[in-house]
Formats: C-alpha cells, sequence, structure tokens
C-alpha cells in the first residue's frame, strides 16, 4: 500500500497520524466509523487527481478505520460549485438522511417533511404545518410535537427486546419504563403510556412531583414505577401508597440510610416495601456524561454497602423484599463497548446476590441509549457507534450468558431509555429576520487618488491579487489593518479612512479564502478565516431557553432549513438570538467530521415592499430535556407549540390537533415576583404624573397605558411582521 501512496507521489505517514487522531471512540476490530469523518479531513492534505484510494489502517490495538481519501468538494463550498443542484446535494450537504433515522427527509419541492411512522404513514411537510400555525395567528418561534413519533419509538424498542428475547432464548420478559425528567410535558407523558400499555410500560420518577405525577397518570393495577434519587419521608410514605393501590412502586436506595428510613416508614403505614438497589459499578459510560458514573458516582452503593443492606433485610426477614437491582452509567452513552461492559459487571452483582439467597425480580440496566445527532454513527460526544437492535442484543445476550454460567434464573429487564423515545418527536422552527456580513457593498465609500497611504496600499494588494502569492497578500493586508487599528487608537487615523481599510480588507480575504477553494490543502490560518467571513444570521429565539444542552454542555444538535432546499446554500453562517448576551449564539453545527463553525444557508430575500421574506430554520431532536430545563434569562419563556397527529380520514393524512400558547410578558414577569396589578398602578402613577405636569396630554397618555397594559399579554418574542 505504501508503495501506490509513493506512486501518487503522497506518503502515509500523514494519513496514519490523522488516522490515530480521530480513532478515539473506536474501540471494537472492524468497527467502520468515522467514514466520512476521516474523507474531509484527509482531503485537506492529499490530491489525488480525481482518484479514490479506500484502505484499512489498524491503529494501536484500537480498531480498524476505514478511511477514504479523494478530492469530493467539502460541505462549505457548496456554494462554490457550479454543477447542478439536486435534492440528493441537500441531503448530503445536511446529513438529514443520517440523523433523521427514517422520520425526516426532504421533499421534491425542497421542503423538509416528516413521516412519523417512517414508511408507514403519511408524509408532512414542515412548511404546511408553519403556514397553519400562521393563520391561526402562532407566533415564532414554534414547537412542533410529533405525537406519532412517540408512539412508533415506544413500540420500536419494546419490538427490538422482544426480537433479542426471542433469538437468544431469554427465559426473562422486558417491561420498559420513561423516565419523565427526559420530558414532563403531561401531552408527552401520557402519549407514551398510551402507547405503552400493551407492553406494560412503567414510568421512572426522581423527584416527589415526578412520583405525585406518576401515581396519577398510572392508573392500572400493577403498574410499574421506579422511583429513584435520594427520598425524604413524605417521598417514602407516598411511593408506599400506591403500593397500597396495588402498583409496583419500587423505591431503588441511593444510600444505605434510605434502606433504614424505608424499612422504619413500612412498619408505620403496616405495608412491605418492593425495594431496588442501585450498585455503583466501576465500569463507566463515555461522552458528555461520563463523570456520572463509575466509582465516584452521585448515586449507588459499593460493594461493601451492597453486602450491609443484604444483611439488614435479612436480619428483618424482608429478603424477599428485594426485587430490582439498578444501575446506570450515563445519558448518551455513544459507545457500545460501555454498555456491554457494565451489563456484564451489573449481571454478576445479580447473580451472586441471588446465589444469596434474594429472589431479585427485575434488572434495571437505566437510561443510556443515545441518539445520532450528528450523523456520523461513530463514538463521538453527539453519536452512536451501535444501533438499536445491536443495544437490545447486547443486555439480552450478556444479561443471558452471565446468567447461564451462574446458573441463576433470567431476571425481567428494565430499561429508563428517555432520550431515544422523545428526542426525535420535537422539532423547533425559528424565523431568521436579518444577517450581519463581515464584507458588504457601501455606496457611501468610493475611492480618490488622495486616500491614505494605508488605504492605497490595500488597494494595490487588492488589484495585483491574481498575480500575488495568495497567503502572503493575506498576511500584507492582515498586517496593514492592524496597522490601522494601533493608528486609530492613537487618533492618527479618520473614520472614513478606517472604514475603507476594514472593507478593503474583508474584500481581500474573500478573495484569498475562495482561491483556496480548488486546493487540495488548504492553511488552518485560511480555514480560520473562512470562518469569520461567515455571516450572522439573526434569528427570533433564546438559545438558554430553547437549547440549553448546546450552551452549558456544548451538545449538537442537526439544524437546516425547512424550506428552499431546492435552490444551493450561497452564504456560511453562524446564529445569534435575541437575547442581550454574547453567549446567545450557535457557531458549532454538526458535521461528518470535527463540528463546523458555520453552516450553509441562503441568502435572505427582499419582497416588493421592502422586508426581508420569511426564512425558517429546523431546530432537530429536540425533545430530550430541552422543553423543561430552559431558564428564563432575558425572561423568555416557553415557546408557542402545536401537536400534529397523523390520520388516514384527514385529505392530507394529518391534522394539528392542539395548540399550547407560549409564555406571556405578564406570565414571565409573574414567574420573577411581578405582580401585574402592581406593575400596572405603578405605571398609571407615572402617566397621571405626566398629565399633570403637562409633559402629555390626557388622551395620548391614556392610550399609552391602554398599550402598557395590552403589551402584558403579548407573547414574549419578538413579533416579526
Amino acid at each position: 500500500m505504501q508503495r501506490h501512496f509513493a506512486l501518487a507521489g503522497l506518503s502515509l505517514r500523514p494519513a496514519m497520524r490523522v488516522a490515530r487522531r480521530r480513532s478515539g471512540g473506536c474501540r471494537r476490530p472492524g468497527h467502520l466509523a468515522c467514514l466520512a469523518k476521516e474523507e474531509r479531513r484527509v482531503n485537506r492534505d492529499f490530491s489525488f487527481l480525481q482518484l479514490a484510494w479506500v484502505f484499512t489502517l489498524h491503529i494501536e490495538n484500537c480498531t480498524d478505520i476505514l478511511i477514504v481519501l479523494s478530492n469530493n468538494s467539502e460541505m462549505s463550498k457548496a456554494s462554490e460549485d457550479n454543477s447542478p443542484w439536486s435534492i440528493q446535494d441537500a441531503r448530503d450537504l445536511y446529513h438529514i438522511d443520517r440523523w433523521g433515522a427514517g422520520y425526516f427527509d426532504i421533499s421534491d419541492e425542497g421542503h423538509v417533511v416528516a413521516r412519523p411512522l417512517q414508511e408507514n404513514g403519511a408524509v408532512v411537510d414542515l412548511t404546511d404545518v408553519i403556514e397553519e400555525a400562521r393563520g391561526r395567528g402562532l407566533k415564532f418561534p414554534l414547537l412542533i410535537r410529533f405525537q406519532d413519533i412517540l408512539r412508533h419509538r415506544v413500540e420500536a424498542i419494546n419490538l427490538a427486546f422482544r426480537n433479542s428475547i426471542a433469538e437468544f432464548n431469554y427465559q426473562g420478559s422486558y417491561r420498559g419504563v420513561f423516565p419523565i425528567k427526559v420530558n414532563q410535558l403531561r401531552e408527552v407523558v401520557e402519549e407514551i403510556l398510551d402507547a405503552g400499555r400493551p407492553y406494560q410500560f412503567g414510568l421512572e420518577v426522581g423527584s416527589k412531583p415526578e412520583l405525585f405525577a406518576g401515581l396519577a397518570l398510572q392508573s392500572q393495577v400493577g403498574s410499574l414505577i421506579i422511583c429513584n434519587g435520594y427520598k425524604d419521608g413524605a417521598f417514602i410514605r407516598m411511593a408506599l401508597m400506591g403500593i397500597k393501590l396495588g402498583k409496583k412502586v419500587i423505591l431503588v436506595v441511593e444510600k444505605l440510610e434510605e434502606l433504614r428510613q424505608i424499612l422504619g416508614i413500612s412498619k408505620q403505614i403496616g405495608v412491605e416495601p418492593l425495594i431496588g438497589i442501585r450498585v455503583r459499578l466501576m465500569c463507566r459510560g463515555g461522552g458528555k456524561w461520563v463523570e456520572s458514573g463509575g466509582e465516584n458516582a452521585k448515586f449507588g452503593l459499593t460493594t461493601s454497602e451492597i453486602l450491609a443492606a443484604a444483611e439488614m433485610l435479612r436480619s428483618e426477614n424482608l429478603s424477599h423484599c428485594l426485587k430490582l437491582l439498578h444501575f446506570h452509567i450515563g445519558s448518551q452513552v455513544p459507545d457500545i463497548l460501555a454498555i456491554k461492559k457494565a451489563v456484564q459487571e451489573a449481571s454478576r452483582f445479580y447473580a451472586k446476590l441471588v446465589t444469596m439467597g434474594f429472589p431479585i425480580q427485575y434488572l434495571d440496566v437505566g437510561g443510556g441509549l443515545g441518539v445520532d445527532y450528528d450523523g456520523s454513527r461513530s463514538a463521538f460526544d453527539s453519536s452512536t457507534n451501535y444501533t438499536l437492535q445491536e443495544y437490545t442484543n447486547d443486555i439480552v445476550y450478556y444479561i443471558a450468558d452471565v446468567c447461564n454460567a451462574e446458573k441463576v434464573p433470567h431476571p425481567d429487564i428494565i430499561s429508563e431509555s428517555g432520550r431515544a423515545i422523545v428526542a426525535h418527536h420535537s422539532v423547533l422552527i425559528v424565523e431568521a429576520f436579518g444577517a450581519i456580513a463581515k464584507q458588504r457593498k457601501w455606496e457611501h465609500l468610493s475611492y480618490g487618488n488622495d486616500e491614505h497611504p494605508l488605504v492605497r496600499e490595500l488597494l494595490d494588494i487588492k488589484r495585483n491579487l491574481p498575480r500575488l502569492n495568495k497567503l502572503e497578500a493575506y498576511h500584507d493586508a492582515l498586517e496593514r489593518k492592524e496597522d490601522a487599528y494601533n493608528m486609530f487608537t492613537l487618533g492618527l487615523l479618520d473614520l472614513v479612512s478606517k472604514a475603507k481599510i476594514e472593507n478593503l480588507y474583508w474584500e481581500i480575504s474573500e478573495e484569498v479564502v475562495r482561491s483556496f477553494k480548488e486546493q487540495s490543502y488548504v492553511p488552518e490560518e485560511i480555514r480560520r478565516l473562512e470562518d469569520s467571513l461567515g455571516d450572522q444570521y439573526i434569528c427570533n429565539f433564546s438559545v438558554f431557553q430553547s437549547l440549553l444542552d448546546h450552551w452549558a454542555l456544548g451538545q449538537l444538535f442537526p439544524i437546516m432549513p425547512v424550506s428552499r432546499l431546492n435552490e444551493r446554500p450561497t452564504r456560511e453562517a453562524t446564529l445569534v438570538d435575541i437575547t442581550c448576551d454574547s453567549d446567545g449564539q450557535i457557531s458549532k453545527f454538526i458535521d461528518l467530521c470535527d463540528p463546523r463553525d458555520t453552516i450553509p444557508l441562503h441568502a435572505l430575500n427582499w419582497n416588493g415592499n421592502g422586508a426581508i421574506e420569511p426564512y425558517y430554520l429546523g431546530f432537530f431532536l429536540m425533545g430530550a430535556y430541552q422543553d423543561i430545563m430552559g431558564d428564563l434569562h432575558n425572561l423568555f419563556g416557553r415557546v408557542n407549540e402545536v401537536h400534529v397527529f397523523l390520520d388516514p380520514d384527514e385529505p392530507c393524512g394529518y391534522y394539528v390537533e392542539e395548540i399550547i400558547e407560549g409564555t406571556t410578558i405578564v406570565q414571565s414577569l409573574d414567574a420573577v415576583q411581578y405582580d401585574d396589578n402592581e406593575l400596572k398602578r405603578l405605571m398609571k402613577a407615572q402617566v397621571d404624573e405626566a398629565i399633570k405636569t403637562d409633559r402629555l396630554k390626557p388622551s395620548e397618555a391614556m392610550r399609552l397605558l391602554d398599550e402598557y397594559e395590552r403589551g402584558l399579554t403579548d407573547y414574549t418574542y419578538l413579533g416579526i411582521q
């Protein structure tokens, strides 16, 4: 293979260095992860004269990495290609056919469509839903929930476990539970419970409010509720009340002291508790939540504490009350190898306790079933290197394998998969209503013969750029720009000259970046320059309310336009929100390689009235955690919602069943202890004073006061016309 590369005038060593640097999450031999991720990076280092090389490298006992080397265009070259644009190009650009999981696609009209039942149901055009919402007077941002996706995800997980149980002749059954903390919205929880009723699907609660909701919603006798998290006396008493009502409410012991409290309160009430124990495994998960597992985990009992708990139960003649063993290695586990190891370790704990005489019925494998947010199908933080069926196969196989070896019964399996159930069902639609560009044509900037020397030098660089070394020309332009900054700071440069210098610098930079589009190798500083040349699209939403995981944890979400996808995007942009905080922006986007710093978008169009035409972006896979974790930064509250249901009797195959209006100004203010009546009283006092002092006429003052009072009922976000 090295000989073939030598014939092409290339060295294999840089490729091996790239592969080694990027192979961190791919630890299983034969796992072909990051195929497209490596292609993009290697494209920058090699030129193949339209040839493509495919080879496999084994690196540091980590994995076999398949790398495709070619000179295919990068994502950012979309606007430079003169070839015809197709819908498939749009799919490839935004990777919708990878992260969409069959639920999202692009129509021939260039619109994003949802397929809530994948290939088995109606197709919903997001543009049609947007137009219906506008027709009903709803403003943006707007959250669209596809309730049928929730049902489909519940069914998919249950059927996957059933397939695995049949394949490996597993003697136990599967009962899933939905962790309410992932999305507490009543409509979401009720839809999941309804879809899960044939599978005896239950709930997982981690707080007293969640327990109160779960007890009310789980009305059937035998309903399963898993109680995780730290508990006080009131929590325990309410859970035991659920047992009296005929539900299977299992109290999972997170620390040894909780067990003593549970046993004491159960004696007072006169009901035998259903007890679970969370095991603190040595094994940890991976990704952004890796620290939530392992020896230093927040929850769980050590081996010594488990033995102490066993003795406590035995001494109270309550060994038969230990019904469940539980573990959790973190949310969004990207690597299947971590899951395999955790299941094997936990299964050993289960088997040893059963041989000690504890008739444990359930093994709860916790959450962690990940979602492929970036579509790379790899062990990176925002992805997963496994499928749902592989996940269930490994859980069932390894539990059975350990139990068979230890000669103990196969337990019933419980999983707490929340993210994988709800992530896909929710799409946030935001409107871009303006763009800030680095380089624009300014009519008021004209150049004459008596320009400042720095302006003349930059004009000379721009005129001669085709004949100059592009990288050297960029360095010269950058030096002139920095000189201008220093001179302006010292008072030696006028404002007009400074504006001309900055404008010329960005014009030169844009041409330099364009010249490297056709090059096989692009210097790192030119890549950074390309990112800095991107526009800023101003969008009517709050990162802190709707995308908190992105701001706080760097979690990536798929983002793309929902229309005009039959047109080639011509701009590279970052997204900024309407909060007055510089952190209110999105400058990291999914890609099959490293996260992108910009996203390709279409130029904003102007209508005949001199206003920007609506341009909507979809933020996808938003259903997990984002709904409930958003804060009130700048007092922007919850966004408007519409719930979409499929119905074959409808002409278009679906209908909008419910509208949930977002937070109003008065509701946001009330959340931080502002009383609307008091606010009105204070404003009226100021208006009366203005009338008395002749600052306002009475009629004008009353109009102002009416406008203030009406405004309190408005949506907190901008009302873009």
